[in-house]
């Protein structure tokens, strides 16, 4: 009880879905298939591109990238998550609290980026074919996956800090099932408007304008995949396309009704599904969107022996 009063918090609790007493072995069976899925759907994509070199092109690299930090995301939460089914109300340090935000809020930042920088790619390829290869060379390519790195790894920083920097002096109890920063700050006895305005600020630079860049860049790459004369040509860049665009709405459209929204309006029970569909459900579809569905990718599949 008295640890509970204090003006910070050493330790945290991690509620998860004890108000769902007689879902606990569907949910645990359920997320437990849903993670080795992911694992397995990412690293079969990040094998099976390092295995063939006809797939040695920035569109896959940049897609083993983004399978990187699906198989990461979900590692960062999902034993937690799992843990949390065998014990009602699971303990983590305040340390282990930023440590989690900190790789989770990295990998949803770099995730946004990387996607910015794939619809690029992909104005680029249909829009330039000519000169696609010049333009996005190995040297550009290294360069726009790193910036999206190094950029996740700073956005994450000024959250953290301004986490830290809170009093708690309520209930040290959160009900999600991972540390959340929405559901820290609502734990939180002193003021978060600067860190309601920060995640703002950082949600515009980091998610918004490269959001609006990928719409500037498919209002051209559907543009000029109205003047292609061939059919087939047409249909195979619009599925390519609507692929990767039905993708960035949804990641983009769960992220900020999330995050991008004040604290008044929070519901735990919203935002828990809410999380579920971009921690879950967006790292085990994308390997299925974009390169399980891909014919290029499906006859390189094919081709690659995988010893088990």
């Amino acid at each position: 009880m008295g640890e509970e009063n204090q003006t910070s918090a050493n330790e945290f609790i991690i509620l998860g879905f004890f108000d769902l007493p007689h879902l606990q072995v569907p949910l645990f069976v359920s997320f437990l298939l849903i993670y080795f899925l992911t694992l397995i759907a990412n690293l079969l994509i990040m094998v099976i591109v390092y295995s063939n070199t006809q797939l040695h092109t920035p569109m896959y690299f940049f897609l083993t990238n983004l399978a990187f930090v699906d198989i990461t995301q979900t590692t960062i939460i999902f034993p937690n998550m799992l843990a949390h089914f065998f014990q009602k109300g699971t303990p983590i340090s305040m340390t282990g609290c930023l440590l989690q935000m900190y790789f989770f809020i990295t990998m949803v930042s770099t995730e946004l980026l990387l996607l910015g920088v794939m619809a690029y790619d992909r104005y680029q390829a249909i829009c330039n074919p000519l000169r696609y290869t010049t333009i996005m060379n190995n040297v550009k390519c290294i360069t726009l996956a790193a910036l999206s790195w190094i950029v996740g790894l700073m956005d994450a920083i000024p959250h953290i800090v301004q986490i830290a920097g809170l009093s708690f002096c309520g209930s040290h109890k959160i009900n999600h099932f991972f540390c959340d920063v929405t559901a820290v700050m609502k734990l939180a006895c002193s003021s978060t408007r600067s860190l309601e305005e920060l995640s703002y600020i950082i949600g515009v630079i980091v998610g918004l304008i490269p959001f609006v860049l990928t719409i500037a860049s498919y209002i051209s790459i559907i543009s000029t995949i109205l003047k292609i004369q061939s059919t087939e040509g047409r249909n195979k860049a619009f599925s390519t396309c609507a692929s990767h665009l039905s993708v960035v709405i949804l990641f983009y459209g769960v992220i900020c009704s999330t995050y991008m929204r004040p604290t008044s309006t929070y519901s735990i029970k919203d935002n828990k599904l809410l999380s579920l569909s971009y921690v879950a459900v967006t790292p085990l579809c994308n390997p299925i969107i974009y390169s399980l569905k891909n014919t290029e990718f499906r006859k390189n599949l094919k081709k690659t022996k995988i010893t088990g």
